[in-house]
């Protein structure tokens, strides 16, 4: 596949790449003012934004119309995000009544460590009419990625590594696939949807938004979510994000249509947590309510 590298390459990316989001995260502080600054550290991270976005799919069974689909995403658990915070989120979440809820990936920002029960019991009190599911992002990896995955499946989420499952109404289904990390993991777009139907409609869950490059090409699929940009963090008027990271250049946030022929909807979160520097700036964590008409 195009964007898939050896582990060699990969690491060497990793570390160039982390390093050159550092600084520009870090510069990025410069352009703000010293109010601004203090506004971007103890407020803008806290102040979660639920967006509603209605979204129409001429392909949509009629069974799924009205189709409630909740997406939150990139919690770096353990890096300014704690067990209260993350008990906030989920109460906004659970607020929104939802028919799916999907999580795309980086639920710790490095490891799990003595916080897994923890996080199990506070996920759990997510319902939703059609279930809960959730892919694996790149720090996932960074730490021991089985047990990160353990500790969504106990807390009621499907975790789909390069696999999807149907989602029956009646005599109409849907069908939902997840696909590993574009960045640390081998994403596998054909197996994710072998045992789709032919012309079934398809969401598809992506921690890395630019994967839609190659998701448009296939055109099975219908919707994109994904996360990993976290919008920049850090944007200006006009400027718009000062620093973005591999994988998500291309489609850093909001709502895109990818491919020569527009078929794909791609929705990219601003998502919930911070990373390597805990600041947001005219760029709200996120919380994305999707009706399907």
């Amino acid at each position: 596949m195009l964007y898939n590298c050896d582990m060699e390459n990969k690491e060497k990316i990793t570390r160039r790449s982390f390093l050159k989001k550092s600084l520009l995260v870090g510069g990025s502080l410069l352009a703000i003012p010293p109010l601004s600054y203090g506004y971007a550290t103890w407020v803008e991270p806290r102040w979660l934004q639920v967006e509603r976005i209605s979204l129409a799919f001429p392909s949509l069974p009629e069974a799924f119309r009205g189709l409630r689909v909740v997406q939150f995403s990139d919690l770096h658990f353990g890096f300014h995000l704690d067990e209260q915070r993350l008990t906030k989120v989920v109460e906004v979440i659970r607020a929104q009544n939802p028919d799916i809820v999907c999580f795309t990936g980086d639920l710790v920002d490095y490891e799990i460590g003595g916080q897994g029960q923890a996080i199990r019991e506070v996920l759990k009190t997510i319902a939703a009419t059609y279930g809960c599911y959730a892919v694996l992002g790149n720090h996932d990896y960074y730490g021991n990625v089985e047990e990160v995955a353990d500790v969504l499946e106990g807390g009621g989420f499907q975790c789909l590594r390069n696999r999807g499952l149907r989602i029956q109404k009646g005599s109409q289904s849907i069908w939902i696939a997840g696909v590993e990390d574009m960045w640390e993991g081998a994403p596998n777009l054909k197996t994710a949807l072998q045992s789709a139907k032919k012309d079934e409609w398809v969401l598809l869950l992506s921690h890395a938004p630019d994967y839609a490059d190659v998701v448009a090409g296939d055109g099975a699929v219908h919707l994109q979510l994904s996360g990993h940009s976290h919008g920049g963090q850090v944007r200006l008027p006009i400027i718009g994000p000062l620093a973005s990271v591999p994988y998500g250049v291309k489609y850093p946030s909001g709502l895109y249509q990818v491919g020569e022929s527009k078929s794909l909807t791609l929705y990219t979160n601003r998502v919930i947590g911070v990373s390597v520097q805990p600041i947001r700036f005219m760029c709200r964590p996120e919380i994305t309510v999707f009706t399907l008409v």
